[in-house]
């Protein structure tokens, strides 16, 4: 019988994540003129529907408002820094994350096989930077999770290896992050502006 590790499930401390967009915008949330940053709700999310933060690396967060944003151009590029608590978390840097999505991908393909529709697939050159198959699979685990009464996840969290090696022979690329999705905006406890040391 396989055993529950859904206890392990909860993370037990905060994480600093930060948020690449336009400088109106973080000046308006850390103010809390707007209370919060808007989902990203494509079907190219990564890691499904949420508002999506670089864990503890506002440098990266910068890279991709100035010129990594493929949905449209930023024109003034700042960073937005945030203390979460990611709660009840998918996440992927463990067995139980990867083994529950496994699960949600065979889930999907039934499901595409009886609709006689063909599976989305992730493209997107060498490092599927367009992931329309991923982004179903974690939308149907929660889907899943929603119509069989089990706990909602607050947030999804994942590693992602991208880019060029390091240096020639390296097992790290150059664009190597963890991403975190948060769909529960009560996992957000506060915005504020990184300070560059």
């Amino acid at each position: 019988m396989a055993k529950n590790w859904s206890l392990y499930k909860y993370q037990p401390s905060f994480v600093l994540g930060f948020h690449g967009t336009e400088a109106s915008v973080v000046n308006k949330v850390v103010s809390r003129s707007s209370k919060h940053l808007t989902a990203s709700e494509g079907k190219y999310e990564w890691l499904g529907h949420g508002i999506y933060f670089w864990e503890n690396d506002p440098q990266r967060a910068i890279e991709w408002a100035t010129d990594g944003n493929s949905k449209k151009k930023i024109k003034e590029p700042s960073t937005v820094g945030a203390i979460i608590d990611l709660g009840l978390c998918l996440d992927l840097t463990t067995r139980s994350g990867l083994d529950e999505v496994k699960l949600a991908h065979e889930m999907l393909c039934d499901f595409y096989a009886q609709s006689c529709k063909e599976l989305p697939q992730n493209n997107g050159g060498k490092y599927l930077l367009r992931r329309e198959l991923d982004c179903q699979v974690i939308q149907a685990l929660h889907i899943y999770r929603e119509n069989n009464k089990l706990p909602k996840y607050d947030s999804v969290r994942s590693p992602f290896i991208e880019d060029e090696p390091l240096y020639l022979g390296a097992g790290f690329n150059s664009k190597n992050h963890i991403q975190i999705a948060i769909r529960s905006i009560s996992c957000i406890k506060g915005y504020f502006h990184p300070i560059a040391a």
